[in-house]
């Protein structure tokens, strides 16, 4: 059957006339008498009845008109979702991005970006919780952005021709613990000879990585009380005094300004990061170009001052 018949059928219910009926739906006589003829070929029944002038519906032609309509209404209305979904997904953009950054960083970056180019529709994956499942995510296609931390201590296995990246923000990890009854440090970085309380991060996370990298040769002495995944996490536990923390200043520059966490370590022991935008070179949709072209490159800036 075709959607072409029943809105055949419905024309002829409403005029009764195969010539008026047929000039509605831009079709000739002979034309749209053997559609109709086909509509009830198809249904196994007479929806009209010939014999008599005007012509006039059956009882079956009767019973079938609200099916049309309906069948109708619902087939239209399931093509317009569809066709508003292909709208969307076409104006889409999907970034994955490191856990902190999500929160600290992205909701406010991507409304000045957005303000600066043209609205748009963003969709965030969360985290997968290691560098690797991070890059794996915009290498495979199942985002269009990877928003990341980046250091030269931790190179991201991208192909620059292949990939290519903006530096869209700066950001510093930095020592920090809770204060004694004080205000000085509970935890100390290098305070004295014994070892001081590490709250660290898994080894597969992008900090876990940094750090490992950067303190294999000069960690003073320490005791690892605490193992996560996320700045928060460690942020928490060295809020209640578990020991020292590295933690985005982002996340904690509330606490420092009111005191409920100080700097557990002289400011060499802060860690300058970019914020990089990296997107794969062969995903050129309008939407994704669009969004680059227009989007500036800190670096460049950074590197002209």
């Amino acid at each position: 059957m075709e959607i072409k018949w029943v809105e055949d059928f419905l024309a002829l219910a409403h005029t009764l006339n195969f010539s008026k009926a047929a000039d509605e739906r831009h079709v000739t006589q002979s034309a749209f008498s053997r559609r109709i003829k086909q509509l009830e070929t198809w249904l196994g029944t007479t929806l009209i009845d010939r014999a008599t002038y005007p012509s006039r519906l059956t009882e079956a032609g009767e019973k079938f008109i609200p099916v049309a309509q309906e069948t109708l209404k619902s087939l239209y209305q399931v093509r317009q979702g569809f066709q508003a979904n292909q709208t969307l997904e076409a104006q889409t953009i999907s970034f994955i991005a490191l856990h902190t950054l999500s929160f600290t960083f992205f909701p406010q970056w991507v409304k000045e970006t957005s303000d600066n180019t043209a609205p748009v529709f963003t969709r965030l994956r969360p985290d997968t919780g290691s560098v690797e499942g991070n890059v794996n995510a915009l290498v495979d296609g199942d985002c269009d952005f990877l928003l990341t931390y980046v250091h030269p201590s931790v190179p991201l296995l991208l192909d620059a021709a292949d990939f290519d990246y903006k530096v869209v923000g700066f950001e510093q990890i930095i020592p920090i613990s809770a204060p004694d009854a004080d205000g000085n440090p509970l935890h100390m970085v290098g305070r004295g000879e014994q070892p001081f309380d590490y709250i660290g991060y898994e080894k597969s996370s992008f900090f876990g990585h940094l750090l490992s990298e950067l303190f294999a040769l000069k960690m003073p002495e320490h005791r690892l009380v605490h193992e996560g995944s996320m700045s928060i996490g460690l942020k928490g536990m060295s809020m209640a005094g578990w020991g020292v923390a590295w933690v985005p200043r982002s996340l904690i520059a509330e606490e420092l300004a009111t005191g409920q966490l100080v700097h557990g370590a002289d400011m060499s022991w802060n860690i300058p990061l970019e914020i990089r935008l990296y997107r794969s070179r062969n995903n050129q949709r309008s939407v994704i170009e669009k969004f680059w072209n227009r989007l500036p490159d800190l670096k460049q800036t950074k590197d002209d001052h």
